[in-house]
């Protein structure tokens, strides 16, 4: 089974503008692709209110075999919205992949496929711009900063989410487009909270850089070393290493590009 995690989103309580993101509806033909090469089902699951069963029935009509809803608001905090789906989706059966889109146009956090694989103890693969069958796995390629793209090879089980940008659904027979009007779709009861508080949800800032003093024996060449930086370009490279010697690379160029600070810089208390 494939299963692909949709997220209900009605902005401004408005039905009229409700809907799914476009990177949800990427992961759903994601999703369909994998189940064709792969002779498989795919099950949608979403988390929301009764509403979110327009949603669901759209996903049937394009291709989805089977649609679960979860009764539980929209609002849960990203790790108890992860718990909750990784229950329901464990007890569907031997889940392959769990496909989701990056993020959502609400919060856009893209926290919940890495709760959601940790949660069942899976492999994940976040922010995928391509993903190809591979015999019984996938190749996939991710965005990395500067330009640069990411190679990876992905054995199921796993959890990945993907980019709007990856694949855009396929468009529903009017067939199936009639008969999903009268479709079943499941309901299953989920957790009144916890919820997350608006005051905490922001967009993500990095850590200022930290630069050195500008240099020069007058205020002009020191202002001129700020707004014209001389700098050369830095230099790409192509790394082959294992897991841990690839995270201490990363490690040691995020303190010397300045997103981390030096350990021996920091206070206990901190």
């Amino acid at each position: 089974m494939i299963a692909v995690c949709w997220k209900w989103v009605a902005l401004d309580d408005d039905v009229r503008w409700a809907g799914v993101s476009e990177a949800d509806r990427a992961a759903l033909e994601v999703a369909l692709r994998l189940a064709s090469a792969h002779d498989d089902v795919v099950l949608v699951v979403s988390l929301g209110p009764s509403e979110a069963e327009i949603g669901l029935r759209q996903a049937l009509a394009a291709g989805a075999h089977e649609v679960l809803r979860i009764d539980a608001s929209t609002e849960l905090t990203s790790r108890a919205a992860a718990e909750t789906l990784a229950i329901e989706i464990a007890a569907s059966g031997p889940v392959r992949w769990v496909v989701c889109g990056d993020y959502s146009p609400d919060r856009g956090s893209g926290s919940v496929p890495a709760f959601l694989a940790a949660e069942l103890g899976v492999a994940q693969a976040l922010g995928l711009v391509q993903v190809d069958v591979a015999g019984p796995g996938i190749t996939a390629r991710r965005r990395l900063d500067g330009g640069r793209r990411e190679e990876l090879a992905i054995d199921a089980p796993a959890v990945i989410s993907v980019e709007g940008s990856i694949a855009s659904l396929r468009r529903a027979p009017l067939a199936r487009e009639m008969a999903a009007k009268a479709a079943p779709v499941t309901v299953r009861p989920g957790p009144a909270g916890p919820l997350d508080d608006d005051a905490l949800v922001a967009p993500f800032r990095p850590r200022p850089r930290v630069m050195p003093a500008p240099a020069g024996d007058d205020a002009l060449a020191r202002v001129r070393s700020l707004v014209q930086p001389t700098a050369a370009a830095g230099r790409s490279e192509t790394v082959v290493a294992d897991p841990p010697e690839a995270a201490q690379r990363i490690v040691a160029a995020l303190r010397a590009w300045g997103y981390l600070a030096d350990p021996g810089t920091i206070s206990p208390a901190s």
